[in-house]
């Protein structure tokens, strides 16, 4: 019903910068919240930035001040520019979407994730 793909991840060293793009395709009505997470080797699953549809934002107080998200509500697309990387920010990022489908206008949004993408920090 609903697809996300993410692209731009990728290997960097420390003190650089990446840029990863996450859009969403298929039967949408309309975008709620997006966001990013990320997992690391051995480590649960955490939330690294989400963003509202009206572009409130909220992030992991590890990344504060070194990622921005942001979101192009025309195109479907949330992004995360991660600025400042650290060998800790290694790590599986996936984009996480509230969708309203086409097929349920109005029931409850429902919630989908992409595939995720790697980032590795290391000189």
């Amino acid at each position: 019903q609903v697809q996300l793909v993410e692209s731009g991840g990728g290997l960097v060293q420390p003190g650089g910068s990446l840029r990863l793009s996450c859009a969403a395709s298929g039967s949408i009505f309309s975008m709620h919240g997006m966001g990013w997470y990320r997992q690391a080797p051995g480590k649960q699953r955490e939330l690294v930035a989400t963003i509202t549809s009206g572009g409130s934002s909220n992030y992991a107080d590890s990344v504060k001040g070194r990622f921005t998200i942001s979101r192009d509500n025309a195109k479907n697309t949330v992004y995360l520019q991660m600025n400042v990387l650290k060998p800790e920010d290694t790590a599986v990022y996936y984009c996480n979407a509230e969708v309203q489908i086409l097929q349920d206008i109005w029931g409850q949004p429902r919630d989908y994730w992409g595939q995720g993408t790697q980032v590795t920090v290391s000189s």
